[in-house]
């Protein structure tokens, strides 16, 4: 792992435990974990730039876009200046969830599929590597690496098998399938169903990101 992704890794490694950077209003810039990886991450009066731009006209854009620090990474203008400036797309304002491994299989009955052409694996293969899919009656579930190396779920939950606890089942089937110590989720704050599923199955909110997508 080189030095850039270490140092993205450790600070995402670091959220997961519940220690976060310094809540003093100022903003971390770290060069890009990946050629793919860009965006914004917001704690608790503390932002990260991943990005492979210059620093100083991060900080300066940072300080055109609000005159509190505190809330300046998420702002229109400034998400705006990022995307006009490298050409990339955003999608939402995510809020980043994690949740710890949990032991043995999933209660849940679950069968991998290996096709690499179905719509949601050629989704999730442009945010992630190593994409595994399980799907059951009803819906499925994906694993993949995001940013800095970190597992990443998403789930998907058929129209005519929702209110049934079939969401939260999956969100929580891929803490048992997790190679890592923790899974991460994002959800978008507007997606209330999303967010109640994932914090009943035990994700815990840590901050809100911004990915710059690639054209």
């Amino acid at each position: 792992m080189n030095s850039d992704v270490a140092e993205m890794a450790e600070i995402l490694a670091a959220a997961a435990r519940g220690e976060f950077p310094p809540p003093d209003g100022s903003t971390t810039v770290l060069p890009q974990p990946s050629g793919r990886d860009a965006g914004v991450l917001s704690f608790t009066a503390h932002s990260v730039v991943f990005l492979d731009e210059d620093p100083e006209w991060i900080r300066a854009e940072l300080a055109r876009a609000s005159t509190d620090p505190l809330v300046a990474s998420m702002t229109p203008r400034f998400l705006t200046a990022l995307t006009a400036r490298t050409g990339r797309s955003m999608n939402t304002i995510d809020l980043m969830t994690v949740a710890d491994a949990l032991p043995g299989p999933p209660e849940l009955a679950l069968r991998e599929i290996h096709d690499q052409d179905h719509p949601r694996v050629a989704r999730a293969l442009k945010y992630r590597d190593e994409v595994r899919v399980w799907v059951t009656d009803g819906g499925l579930v994906t694993l993949g690496r995001g940013v800095a190396g970190r597992v990443e779920v998403a789930i998907e939950v058929d129209e005519d098998a929702r209110h049934r606890g079939l969401g939260r089942a999956l969100a929580t089937a891929a803490r048992h399938l997790t190679p890592d110590p923790v899974v991460w989720s994002q959800q978008s704050p507007g997606n209330a169903r999303s967010v109640r599923v994932f914090q009943a199955a035990g994700y815990r909110p840590v901050g809100s990101e911004a990915l710059l997508i690639a054209a």
